[in-house]
């Protein structure tokens, strides 16, 4: 079976079912982070119908995961925001300020407010998780350096509100689960962590994160996927393919570019 489409996915939802785990949203994690558990986290960055599709089917596994919506005209569709919280997952903030304000902290500030509320008129939102454009000069994760998102009524932002020296993290950036050299953005704050470093290079397709998730070996994991990037259709599957290996080009010469800055 291809690899990245929601009937993938399903075959990774019926894995965590037959387990001991117990799949989580990112709050409902942060609220009682003990226990056995995969933490399920979604970034609606585009294509907002497959984001949908990947909700309705947790839904129907009784699965609740986080979506975290950017707030950009093609994604943020109130009628999506209402219907995946309505299916029982937790809408989060995809904040993507740093960019939108080119490096001013307190532009940024005051988009991230205006913004946060915008969205909490579609639901109650209490985490936000960075967005990352890995052809931005900015990081978004950088508006915390001397701020607290507390401030904002929030509970927490996965890059920093988990220890990842606790929970194995696995995210299908760059359309692949291997720990190549293209993520720009999407990485942790001590990427060289022991869990990473044991499992990292052994996660490469869904496959493997299915077999590592039925071995049980691991107390708790937290799966980032981009349900744009999982389509059933071969069209679209193809295209996803095609556009996502040509960006991975372009960030893995960004990262050279600043190895070699370094």
């Amino acid at each position: 079976m291809r690899d990245f489409t929601l009937a993938k996915y399903e075959e990774l939802i019926e894995a965590i079912g037959s387990t001991k785990y117990k799949p989580m949203s990112v709050l409902d994690y942060l609220s009682s982070p003990g226990g056995k558990c995969i933490i399920l986290r979604h970034d609606v960055d585009r294509a907002v119908e497959r984001n949908l599709a990947m909700a309705r089917l947790e839904a129907e596994y009784g699965v609740r995961s986080t979506y975290y919506f950017r707030h950009v005209k093609d994604v943020f569709i109130p009628e999506a925001i209402e219907e995946v919280a309505e299916l029982g997952h937790e809408v989060g903030f995809h904040y993507e300020v740093m960019d939108k304000a080119k490096g001013d902290k307190d532009k940024a500030l005051e988009i991230f407010g205006t913004e946060l509320e915008d969205l909490r008129k579609y639901a109650e939102v209490t985490t936000a998780c960075m967005h990352g454009n890995p052809f931005a000069r900015w990081s978004n994760r950088d508006l915390w350096k001397d701020c607290d998102f507390a401030d904002f009524g929030l509970m927490g932002e996965p890059y920093f509100s988990i220890d990842y020296s606790k929970v194995l993290y696995l995210t299908d950036t760059g359309r692949t689960w291997a720990d190549r050299n293209i993520r720009v953005k999407d990485v942790l704050e001590n990427p060289d962590n022991e869990l990473s470093a044991k499992y990292g290079k052994t996660i490469r397709s869904t496959d493997d994160v299915i077999n590592l998730v039925k071995r049980e070996e691991l107390e708790q994991i937290c799966i980032l996927a981009h349900p744009n990037r999982w389509c059933d259709g071969m069209l679209g599957w193809s295209k996803e393919l095609i556009m996502q290996n040509l960006k991975n080009v372009g960030k893995a010469g960004i990262i050279q570019y600043r190895k070699l800055k370094e």
